[in-house]
């Protein structure tokens, strides 16, 4: 048995609320004689929940047979100074040797983003042990930050982070991406394309039930739901203002939207809902991953807003939340304008484009107007298509035949020659 660490600052376990990518890849790593390591921050995103108690510096648990490395990081809130803090403190204390002493010692070493010093940590490790690293790229930073207008191009943090992000593609011998154009940001900064394997996010299609859409549990109103963060990517101000028209229109006063979830807009985005007065919107808490398959079977229809930034979406788009969308069987509304499009691949529902209220509230409409029978086959649809390409065991094996060509090679195991 061969043994991976993955470095990943926001991890989830699987009672959490959030993202679960490598607690499940991790699961079905071990049938292809991968154990995998997760090492990951005790402050929970979004929700701040610090894990570890006062006089714990780490702590060491299992979750169905992952074993987590929580390591102490300080508690912070927003995206100011305290976070970065929190991400620094993260990647320092991975480095200290009596963090990770307890763990038997890596064949590979993996540092996923989303900020590059988790990464550096990971190639650091990979160095000290004299193992493989690999670079897994969720977040395309400092662009995304870039595009987002959170920092400026000519920045000082801006190249420094660009210094980095260079120096990793460089050192790692392999490059997960997530997005299926990411090549086209990486290959131009004079990475080999042949480095660059795409294994997006899934979903762990054991958890979804095969709940039809007559058999939805919930309240007699067409229920639209949205379970995820709430924050500056997520595009939800443009769907309050959809349901302030949807309000308006024929029909209109029957549909209800619930937004599940927490992150840094969720107070601006209750106040702007109480000046909308949208009575026919309700916000929820976040729920843990297990939740979300019974959660999901209340709902007739799911929605998707990104924000209309081409730049940013020109690589494509992997959302936790889309594969847990199409696994459960409903339609979904997306406003986007993203390279990809899974929802208009599988035609399992309708697509607008990004940062429209008019037009997303068209779509709701419509789709609320189709018949059961008629949302209930886009819903099957888009199970079919996330069962032939988003399933955590199938992505596993790709990740583990990436592994498994990494450790048989011969040679250096940097991504750059040993002299460089």
């Amino acid at each position: 048995m061969k043994r991976v660490w993955i470095l990943n600052h926001y991890a989830q376990e699987p009672g959490g609320a959030g993202g679960t990518r490598h607690f499940h890849l991790a699961q079905h790593l071990a049938r292809h004689s991968w154990q995998v390591n997760v090492i990951a921050a005790s402050v929970e995103l979004n929700s701040g929940r610090q894990r570890l108690e006062p006089q714990e510096t780490v702590r060491h648990e299992q979750f169905a047979g992952v074993p987590f490395l929580w390591v102490r990081t300080p508690e912070y809130k927003g995206n100011g100074g305290g976070r970065m803090f929190n991400m620094l403190s993260y990647s320092m204390r991975v480095l200290m040797r009596k963090t990770t002493r307890d763990l038997p010692p890596p064949d590979v070493v993996i540092g996923s983003s989303v900020h590059p010093f988790a990464a550096m940590a990971a190639a650091l490790l990979a160095r000290r042990f004299g193992v493989p690293f690999v670079f897994e790229v969720r977040d395309l930073w400092p662009q995304t930050l870039v595009d987002l207008g959170r920092l400026r191009e000519d920045a000082l943090v801006t190249r420094v982070l660009r210094w980095l992000e260079q120096w990793l593609y460089r050192r790692a011998v392999r490059i997960v991406v997530l997005l299926p154009r990411a090549w086209e940001y990486i290959v131009p900064l004079g990475v080999a394309r042949e480095k660059i394997v795409w294994i997006p996010n899934g979903v762990d299609l054991t958890l979804f039930p095969r709940v039809r859409q007559s058999e939805r549990r919930g309240s007699g109103a067409f229920t639209l739901m949205y379970f995820g963060a709430h924050g500056q990517a997520n595009g939800l101000d443009n769907v309050l203002q959809a349901m302030a028209l949807v309000r308006e229109r024929p029909g209109g006063q029957d549909i209800r939207l619930r937004l599940i979830g927490e992150g840094p807009l969720k107070q601006e985005l209750m106040e702007q809902a109480s000046r909308l007065r949208l009575g026919s919107v309700t916000f929820e808490p976040s729920v843990s991953k297990s939740e979300i398959p019974a959660l999901a079977a209340q709902a007739d229809a799911f929605v998707i807003a990104v924000l209309a930034l081409p730049n940013l979406y020109r690589y494509g788009i992997s959302m936790n939340k889309l594969f847990d969308y199409l696994a459960a069987r409903r339609p979904i509304l997306i406003a986007s304008s993203a390279s990809n499009n899974p929802v208009e691949d599988s035609g399992a529902g309708l697509t607008v484009e990004p940062g429209s209220p008019e037009a997303l509230a068209q779509a709701i409409i419509a789709i609320a107007s189709l018949s059961p029978s008629e949302r209930e086959k886009m819903g099957e649809r888009g199970r079919a298509y996330v069962e032939e390409n988003h399933g955590f065991e199938q992505l596993a094996g790709q990740l583990a035949t990436m592994l498994n060509e990494i450790t048989a090679a011969k040679g250096p195991v940097r991504g750059e020659s040993q002299s460089s």
